[in-house]
């Protein structure tokens, strides 16, 4: 993931989460939503966030180790892990992270942004995880990067993880034909 970055901006891996815990985050997912844990996305931060249907209408729900969900926590050592090794070797000082789930019905999207706020520069790096068995070019929901001579459009297909900075690269989830899950989160430095 990080040989792919260094590249061209946006680091990809296809299998950093292996296919029996996706399945388990997705079930853990479902049953949330099926709970109606899962809230409106928003967008901004503190006084400023609002839920604009017009701009994202997904659902989250933030994850948490106090939760000790075993599956959860499982991502989450994975995370470490991934953030020890970056900052070992590319000296990024992350300290911090936060991560929740996604979901996209048929018919959602969430308009072209930046994932770092105006007036909050923590959010250093974006990474999703996707957790969608079988997904086909038919299905939509790609996460679109747009940069100056290289725009990508990357399928949301399970185990795959995309990787890039937070401040740097404007991005769209284009709208969806199928039910379309993620574990979207931020590493952050302070």
């Amino acid at each position: 993931m990080i040989t792919s970055f260094i590249e061209n901006n946006v680091g990809i891996a296809d299998d950093f989460l292996s296919d029996d815990l996706c399945q388990h985050l997705k079930e853990n997912l479902l049953q949330l939503n099926d709970s109606k844990l899962m809230k409106n996305a928003g967008v901004g931060n503190d006084g400023k966030k609002v839920v604009d249907d017009l701009i994202r209408n997904d659902k989250i729900y933030w994850l948490d180790k106090a939760h000790n969900n075993e599956f959860e926590n499982a991502f989450f050592a994975k995370i470490d892990a991934f953030v020890a090794h970056l900052n070992r070797s590319c000296f990024t000082n992350i300290k911090s992270y936060e991560f929740h789930y996604s979901l996209y019905e048929s018919g959602s999207f969430y308009r072209p942004h930046f994932d770092q706020f105006e007036d909050d520069a923590k959010r250093q790096f974006s990474m999703i995880s996707y957790l969608n068995a079988n997904w086909e070019l038919k299905d939509g929901g790609e996460l679109k990067i747009y940069q100056d001579h290289n725009n990508q459009t990357i399928a949301p297909i399970q185990g795959k993880t995309v990787f890039f900075k937070s401040h740097d690269l404007e991005h769209e989830v284009l709208v969806t034909n199928e039910r379309r899950m993620s574990v979207t989160g931020w590493l952050k430095r302070g």
